[in-house]
């Protein structure tokens, strides 16, 4: 995987272009948060977190869905179970992941952040495949994007408390901390 400062986008992972995104109202990128999501919840590899990003769920396929087909959300990327990476939004523009969102004092985090779900839930490990992609992609991330340091990465959580718990507890910051201070090979 290569991201293409210029535009944005990825090189070598899968784009699925979502419509929910605006301009960034200015271009800076200096916060990462990390989410998780699963279509239905707990469900894995169905696809419809793909179509939840795009505006295509049918929410006769599961109860969950009527609860949330007015949601207009999306992330700039999300990675699968297998280590998959998919591509939704360029990361120049604003993403709608994060929010009602405060980092630092600072409000309405989707104007500086980039998001990243992994597919998951709060109390299921995740996977190798993931971290190792997760690492891979942020390492890209930061090259590109230097304000993104390590203090400036957290959690749904961290930006939205009491509303948001992912990426939970079963998320393993001190594995995907200790990687990226590593150039060497990903753990």
């Amino acid at each position: 995987m290569q991201l293409d400062p210029a535009s944005g986008w990825c090189q070598g992972v899968c784009h699925c272009p979502s419509p929910n995104f605006n301009a960034r109202p200015s271009g800076e990128i200096s916060l990462l948060v990390i989410h998780n999501i699963s279509l239905p919840p707990g469900q894995f590899a169905t696809g419809k977190v793909q179509a939840f990003f795009q505006n295509r769920l049918d929410v006769t396929e599961h109860p969950y869905f009527e609860g949330i087909s007015e949601l207009r959300v999306s992330a700039h990327f999300l990675i699968e179970r297998d280590g998959t990476v998919i591509q939704f939004v360029s990361c120049l523009d604003r993403a709608w992941h994060a929010g009602v969102s405060s980092f630092e004092g600072r409000e309405a985090c989707n104007d500086f952040s980039l998001g990243i779900e992994l597919e998951g839930t709060d109390e299921l490990p995740f996977t190798d495949a993931q971290y190792q992609a997760l690492i891979a992609l942020t390492r890209q991330l930061q090259a590109a994007y230097p304000g993104i340091t390590g203090h400036r990465i957290c959690g749904h959580s961290d930006v939205a408390p009491g509303r948001k718990t992912d990426p939970g507890p079963a998320f393993d910051w001190m594995r995907f901390r200790s990687a990226l201070q590593h150039t060497g090979e990903i753990q």
